[in-house]
């Protein structure tokens, strides 16, 4: 059996934060715009056609990611008292830096120019590759974090109850 994600002051410290709203709001926002990115590097990819808008695209996903990670350290910082690598989001954090690195390797080519165009937007995709995956892992914390809210709510349901011992752990 899995601990809950949060303890019950990490809860109320999570719902008081206004870095959750913020998260909550960028989240969707840079998915958005890594969809029509996706689009743009892959009709490049194809056709040679777009490469102004697919790189424009590219750099505004890199701007959201570095956006969403200085804010999504705050939000931990305020939940859980550190920065980065909090033990409940330790992987989805190992895995943000590689889509960070990745990011941040496209912008150097860019920049630099030492890759053509077209291992440019193959370095995006792989980024963006990376990207799906830490998304997918921010989805199932939040599924799993609605999930334990469920049970809170209503112990019956589930044969038991979420006592305090359960998530002493959690704070560390």
């Amino acid at each position: 059996m899995r601990l809950p994600l949060y303890s019950a002051a990490e809860r109320k410290r999570r719902d008081a934060s206004r870095w959750t709203v913020v998260q909550g709001v960028l989240a969707p926002i840079q998915f958005a715009v890594f969809l029509l990115s996706l689009c743009l590097v892959l009709r490049y990819l194809a056709n040679g056609e777009g490469q102004a808008a697919a790189t424009v695209s590219i750099v505004a996903k890199t701007l959201l990611l570095y956006t969403i990670m200085i804010t999504g350290s705050l939000w931990e910082h305020d939940v859980f008292g550190r920065y980065l690598f909090a033990r409940p989001f330790f992987w989805e954090d190992v895995v943000s830096f590689l889509v960070l690195a990745l990011h941040t390797a496209y912008l150097l080519s860019l920049v630099s120019g030492k890759l053509d165009v077209r291992n440019q937007m193959l370095l995006a995709l792989l980024a963006y590759a990376a990207y799906l995956i830490n998304a997918t892992q921010f989805l199932l914390k939040f599924r799993a974090a609605r999930a334990d809210r469920n049970i809170a709510e209503n112990p019956a349901s589930t044969g038991g109850s979420v006592d305090q011992a359960s998530t002493a752990g959690l704070a560390s």
